[in-house]
């Protein structure tokens, strides 16, 4: 795997997932976590997308000045590190005063940071460029060995710091929530492991010994999956509820098929025809739902009210609650209707009719089709029809 490669997988997962957050921040532009989210997806694509060897060439060449890009690129790992712990703070404790003050804070201190990397490396004086090991080339250049033990340090307080806070938040958490920050929190404790490294291969340097390959390669290789697991970490609570509403939508949709099917000769026929499969999930619902209402309207006039007090006292005398014997009612009613339609029967008059209460609501009508599928009263009047004889409206 070339360099290049090595540094572009990671950042092609940190890209996909910033444009991920950066729609939903599109359609919510003025939420304060979304905003810090973005950020922070964005400055960790940078680092990676600055970072790779072919970028560094080509920075130092456009300037002029050799290992240029360095400095630049420990500026915005260190604008990372402040951005995580912003990021946490917000979703942490929200949009307060409190989190203002602190990231006014905590962004000043990374801000001081940036501007001291810079002076350093004015001081230094780096006049061979080194694309993969400038940490270790450098690490006994005065001004160039502050500045790189600088911006580590600056990364340790971040990924201890992100370590911690997520690590005592998770215990107070369940679900996907307590899923992400234990993520995010894996991704911080590898961060730190990515400056161990770094640290000891360059105290190696300064003992004489030659540990580069920790810093070079060991060092890179942690920093790319702690990269992808901060990533994933962050996109976890999105996902997990895209998936959750996704998954309840399907229910919903599947669970009123016994009463569309039921209904369906009943639907209107200027109605558009039902979705495909592969449309949005909503949409389908949407549309069953509205079949479902439109069908119900054309019954009306032959729901009879007779049918429905003979199958709610049927349904009561077998011990269900009045609740759940309005809801076999209206199941009765509607499979009655049916039939009294199908046989041409006349409409009934208006005193004479039952208005179906369960379809109100999205829940009632999913509750009215699984009454529908099971109920027994529901199958007696699919047999018999609707009742010649009028009798008291039952009271629920």
């Amino acid at each position: 795997m070339t360099a290049g490669i090595a540094y572009a997988i990671p950042a092609g997962v940190l890209l996909a997932t910033t444009l991920i957050k950066l729609a939903a921040l599109v359609r919510n532009p003025r939420d304060v976590f979304l905003r810090s989210i973005c950020a922070v997806l964005a400055v960790a694509f940078l680092v990676f997308a600055t970072a790779a060897p072919p970028v560094l060439r080509v920075i130092n060449d456009l300037s002029g000045i050799p290992n240029l890009a360095a400095p630049l690129v420990y500026c915005v790992l260190t604008a990372f590190s402040g951005s995580s712990i912003v990021l946490l703070i917000y979703w942490r404790d929200g949009d307060t005063d409190s989190t203002r003050r602190s990231t006014r804070l905590c962004l000043g201190a990374y801000g001081v940071v940036v501007v001291a990397l810079w002076v350093l490396f004015i001081l230094g004086d780096a006049p061979v460029e080194r694309l993969r090991d400038l940490d270790t080339y450098y690490a006994s250049t005065p001004f160039i060995r502050e500045m790189i033990l600088l911006y580590l340090l600056a990364h340790t307080i971040a990924a201890v710091t992100m370590t911690l806070l997520c690590w005592r938040w998770s215990r107070q958490v369940r679900g996907a929530l307590r899923a992400s920050l234990l993520t995010v929190a894996a991704g911080s404790v590898l961060a730190f492991g990515y400056d161990i490294l770094k640290v000891i291969a360059i105290v190696a340097r300064w003992t004489g010994a030659n540990f580069d390959w920790l810093s070079t390669d060991a060092a890179f290789a942690i920093a790319a999956v702690s990269a992808v697991l901060t990533g994933v970490g962050f996109l976890i609570p999105t996902v997990s509820q895209g998936a959750m509403s996704r998954w309840r939508t399907g229910r919903h949709y599947h669970a009123l098929r016994p009463l569309w099917t039921e209904l369906r000769p009943e639907i209107p026929p200027t109605s558009a025809a039902p979705l495909p499969w592969w449309s949005s999930t909503d949409l389908r619902l949407l549309q069953r739902e509205r079949d479902i209402h439109d069908a119900l309207l054309r019954l009306a006039p032959h729901c009879d009210r007779t049918t429905a007090q003979r199958a709610y006292q049927s349904a009561l005398e077998a011990g269900r609650s009045p609740a759940a014997s309005c809801l076999e009612a209206d199941a009765a009613v509607i499979t009655a209707a049916i039939v009294a339609k199908t046989r041409t029967a006349p409409p009934l008059a208006p005193p004479d009719r039952w208005t179906v209460k369960s379809a109100d609501t999205a829940i009632g009508l999913i509750r009215l089709s699984l009454v529908l599928r099971h109920s027994p009263l529901v199958a007696q009047a699919q047999q018999k029809g609707p009742s010649p004889r009028r009798t008291k409206e039952p009271s629920p």
